[in-house]
């Protein structure tokens, strides 16, 4: 932090020391666009009058700007600099009072500040300016309208604000406001917080509690309003196609239910971020940033607890990162992975971010004694490691150490560092700093052993490298050229995370990248298992067993199910119903070969142990918003492929309730060989069927040999005679209509039966027939 200018720089500086050196500090400080301006908004108690003051650096000559008001005059609600499109690169300068009057002023060089035009920016002479903005070339501000009866409903009064915006065109000829636009109304207090393409509508701390809940987000060019409760999650977003739309009360109309649940806004401090994005500080120190779709992201938290309702924040952002002021103190935090940079111990108490003039790399302080500089960049010659990356590898030896610690004590960075018991994510850390410098300098010497282990892992610390060079294309990349670069990255990504443990985090990535990029995740996951069809046309895969066993990982269930995650062999699944449904079974069916290999069938700790492969895909499949016949027919295939008896006998009921009678009768050939077991059930059931119904007479000619050994003509009868339908009438001999079972369609099975040797004839016809005396003992019955 490094002091550039004492204030003797500006015009009136000993003035300008002298107001910042006073008991009341200014309320506001303000930087024109260029740097060369400074506006205080000062609010000084009696007998100073309220009033602000403009300073021109480099001690340019010309006119001084300061107005000032005594109340109960109206007071200064906005000071608002504008582009004027006259002259590029020029703005002018708006100063917005509370009763809606408007001063346009300019700066001109050797002249001064000169006023070019005073303007009325509300249309009703009782309206009240309470918050205002711009946005681009237009004015945008919250406003009150005081109901006309002195006794009005207390409800009709909390909804008495209109939010409108007006065009300001300041040209050769002068200054012109456009027509207003009436934006919202009949609407609570907001204060209104433009971004280029956005307008944040933040509900007013004097608000109620009802209104109080949620965010909006007008888009101008869209005439599109966003709803957003970030903390609940919660968006919904309309076009308001009319001004009649644009009443409060029908722009929350069907969203009443579930907003009236969520709790309020928990705001302290509220900014606009370069980005676009809306950044807000909790009164317990948590900053997050809202986006113009409605979507909460948290970044940071400060320090110290809870934060009083008079603390002052003060946050601005400087490219991706933001700068945060809080009691005396200077967070620096990287806005896109929420990491602390830098904290600095300011030696004074109230201070005011400026604009940067050019140096993108540092960050512009005012305070009492000056203007100062914070640079973040780091130096050519700094030998300081990767701070990220190095707290990376301590924070994932945290929980790698902790997990496997039967201590209750908390492992923490600092323990880590400072205790030398665990060496590894010491020694790892300094390999990554001697590697990653050595480009930009002589690299330090390592020790032996380092040196070892760099070369062991050398090929996995340049793909690391590779892969960050590619996070940095994406992000630098033009709109043409993201998606070849996402494609890359994904399939980098799934390999990675296939190579190391799958836990909860692990898993919830996957879940958004397969959410994401699921072409890519797909081309990722054929990739990762090798799978390709063989010249007989068959899956085959040639994944390493580590690589199988991280897909058929199945978490606990407390883990499953939060925000929707589900297990990466689901996630498989879910792509192949999407890209190849025609190799979803061979996929299971393959899957279930590797289980069997590994883990015996009754194995708790095997993934079958749980809940079948099978079932487990069939639940995918059901989750499907549309179901069709082809849905059908991957079920048949799931069930059948498993081999398992009841799911086998599942397919046989499906086709028999889709009348496949072909197909029947092809699964019954196929799977009565697997077991007697199954076969019995197999045979049962279709002699219910051809009980019932004649569909099955085509093909008495296959199903008669597939009948088990053991069941007699007695069994038969009794299955026929129990599935038998009911009749509504009197038998008669000889029905008209032909679909009734007779003796001759059953004959040839029982034929069969009866003809066929019985098991006991069997055990015992070798010592019937034997010619000795006596007959050998006969074998022990099993």
């Amino acid at each position: 932090l490094r002091q550039v200018s004492d204030l003797s720089d500006f015009s009136r500086g000993h003035w300008l020391r002298e107001l910042l050196c006073r008991g009341g500090e200014p309320s506001h400080v303000q930087s024109s666009p260029d740097g060369q301006h400074l506006l205080l908004l000062q609010n000084s108690r009696p007998p100073s009058l309220p009033r602000v003051v403009a300073f021109q650096r480099h001690s340019i000559a010309g006119a001084d700007l300061e107005r000032s008001w005594q109340p109960p005059q109206p007071a200064l609600v906005g000071l608002l600099f504008l582009q004027s499109p006259v002259v590029l690169g020029s703005w002018v300068l708006a100063v917005v009072w509370e009763h809606g009057r408007t001063e346009v002023w300019h700066f001109v060089v050797a002249v001064g500040w000169q006023l070019l035009q005073t303007l009325e920016l509300c249309q009703g002479a009782r309206a009240r300016v309470v918050s205002v903005c711009s946005q681009g070339a237009s004015l945008v501000w919250c406003e009150e309208r005081p109901p006309l009866g002195a006794h009005s409903d207390t409800s009709k009064c909390a909804f008495r604000f209109c939010v409108c915006a007006r065009a300001l065109e300041v040209g050769e000829q002068g200054v012109r406001l456009g027509a207003v636009r009436i934006v919202l109304h009949n609407s609570p207090e907001y204060q209104v917080l433009a971004s280029p393409q956005h307008v944040f509508l933040v509900p007013a701390a004097a608000g109620f509690a009802t209104t109080s809940k949620f965010l909006l987000i007008w888009h101008p060019e869209k005439a599109e309003f966003t709803i957003t409760a970030p903390s609940a999650g919660f968006i919904h977003s309309k076009v308001l196609r009319s001004s009649s739309e644009s009443d409060f009360r029908k722009l929350l109309l069907g969203s009443v239910g579930l907003l009236s649940g969520f709790a309020p806004l928990d705001i302290h401090t509220s900014a606009v971020s370069n980005s676009g994005g809306l950044l807000l500080v909790s009164t317990k120190g948590s900053v997050s940033i809202v986006e113009p779709d409605g979507t909460q992201r948290h970044i940071f938290d400060l320090e110290g607890g809870p934060l009083a309702q008079g603390s002052p924040v003060q946050l601005k952002t400087f490219g991706s990162i933001l700068a945060c002021v809080l009691a005396g103190v200077l967070y620096l935090v990287n806005q896109n992975s929420g990491r602390l940079i830098e904290k600095e111990v300011l030696s004074m108490k109230e201070v005011h971010f400026l604009e940067p003039q050019g140096e993108e790399d540092s960050i512009q302080l005012l305070s009492q004694t000056g203007i100062y500089s914070f640079s973040f960049s780091k130096p050519e010659d700094s030998s300081r490691p990767e701070p990220c990356l190095v707290e990376m590898v301590f924070e994932e030896a945290c929980r790698y150490y902790q997990r496997r610690s039967l201590s209750s004590s908390k492992l923490t960075v600092e323990k880590l560092k400072k205790g030398g018991t665990f060496q590894a994510p010491v020694v790892l850390a300094a390999i990554l700093q001697h590697s990653l410098h050595q480009k930009q300098k002589p690299a330090r010497g390592l020790q032996d052993t380092y040196a070892k282990l760099l070369s062991t892992i050398n090929l996995e610390l340049q793909s690391y490298m590779s892969l960050e060079l590619l996070k940095t294309c994406v992000v630098c990349a033009p709109e043409s050229q993201v998606e070849s670069y996402c494609k890359e990255l994904v399939e980098q990504e799934v390999s990675r995370i296939l190579q190391s443990d799958m836990d909860k985090d692990n898993l919830a990535y996957l879940n958004s990248v397969f959410a994401s990029f699921p072409k890519a995740a797909w081309k990722a996951t054929r990739s990762c298992l090798q799978l390709q069809q063989n010249g007989d046309g068959l899956l085959v895969a040639r994944a390493t067993p580590e690589v199988w066993k991280k897909v058929l990982c199945q978490p606990q269930l407390e883990e499953v199910g939060q925000n929707g995650m589900v297990p990466l062999f689901e996630l498989i699944c879910a792509s192949f119903l999407r890209f190849r449904p025609k190799w979803l079974p061979s996929f299971v069916e393959l899957t279930q070969q590797y289980v069997s290999n590994s883990w015996s069938y009754s194995s708790k700790e095997g993934p079958e142990g749980r809940v079948p492969l099978y079932k487990r895909a069939l639940g995918v499949l059901a989750r499907k918003n549309k179901h069709g016949e082809a849905d059908d027919e991957m079920e048949l295939e799931l069930l059948l492929c498993s081999k398992r008896p009841k799911a086998v006998l599942q397919a046989l009921h499906l086709l028999i309730r889709l009348k496949q009678w072909q197909r029947v009768v092809e699964v019954a050939e196929k799977f009565s060989k697997l077991s007697p077991l199954l076969n019995k059930e197999i045979f049962t059931t279709l002699l219910a069927e051809f009980a019932q119904h004649r569909q099955l007479d085509p093909y008495l000619d296959r199903l008669w040999p597939l009948c088990p050994a053991e069941l007699t003509a007695s069994d038969i009868l009794t299955t026929i005679l129990q599935h038998l339908p009911h009749s509504q009438e009197d038998p008669v001999p000889f029905c008209s209509e032909g679909n009734q079972l007779t003796v001759g369609l059953l004959k040839p099975l029982l034929q069969r039966v009866v003809q066929r040797p019985s098991v006991q004839d069997e055990m015992y016809s070798d010592a019937l027939q034997s010619t000795t005396f006596p007959p050998p003992t006969p074998p022990r019955e099993h």
